[in-house]
């Protein structure tokens, strides 16, 4: 489905408060960070600490928005591949709020807000001031609906001196579990398929925000090198996960 917001306006990560594209250096979670929000305060000298970075870096070319992403996606060496064949997805489930998300690899557990699309079209983020919880995308499907729900965080943040919610998103590997609790009561797990970092300058809207015939997750922040003369990150990383339990 589409169009999708837009991915090219807004930071999503850590420093900056402008679009996706320009500045973000904090943002974890998909498009939903995109938006100019998402980056943090602008700094002029590189973060004290980096991010742990995927091992997988995106090619060039981005699959189009037709059929799932794990169909359309090439295993990258070393990651596992995208999806694995013995796992199997679980039943969709109905609309229903989120309000917390627990990735226990690297040690998250954080609240989630409820983010929506600026006038410019691009995508909503957290504040720089609230860098410890995530958002989710509401325009999109839900954590258990049917099609790709988006998580967005920082990476790190000014306004709170270092890392933020999502700085060890890099970290995650295929077949690790991300659970969205839910304000119907329902807990959703959803296992890893692959993580990516892209530029920001091709981030895969798609794949993001395009359709999926199964419940997946698609969680988005900032990361690979730190532009000091822009205060921000040149990357998005991107986690990718099916619902499985």
């Amino acid at each position: 489905m589409g169009p999708w917001p837009d991915a090219t306006a807004t930071p999503a990560g850590g420093r900056h408060g402008r679009p996706w594209r320009a500045a973000g250096a904090a943002v974890v979670i998909v498009l939903g960070m995109v938006g100019a929000g998402l980056l943090g305060a602008s700094h002029r000298t590189a973060p004290p600490v980096r991010p742990p970075q995927p091992l997988a870096q995106a090619s060039p070319d981005v699959p189009g928005p037709t059929g799932s992403f794990r169909e359309q996606q090439q295993p990258a060496e070393g990651t596992g591949g995208p999806a694995d064949a013995s796992r199997s997805a679980a039943p969709s489930l109905d609309r229903a709020t989120p309000t917390t998300i627990s990735i226990p690899r690297i040690g998250v557990r954080a609240q989630l807000m409820t983010l929506g699309t600026n006038p410019d079209g691009t995508v909503q983020v957290p504040p720089l001031d609230q860098a410890q919880k995530a958002g989710w995308y509401s325009p999109g499907p839900s954590p258990g609906e049917i099609g790709n729900a988006v998580i967005v965080g920082h990476v790190d943040s000014a306004k709170i001196g270092g890392p933020a919610v999502f700085f060890e998103l890099g970290a995650l590997r295929p077949g690790d579990v991300i659970t969205v609790s839910r304000a119907d009561g329902r807990q959703v797990s959803f296992t890893v398929d692959s993580v990516k970092s892209y530029p920001k300058t091709n981030f895969p809207s798609e794949v993001v925000y395009g359709p999926n015939d199964q419940a997946g997750l698609r969680v988005v922040t900032c990361g690979g090198q730190f532009d000091q003369n822009a205060g921000s990150y040149l990357n998005n990383v991107i986690v990718f996960a099916t619902m499985t339990s």
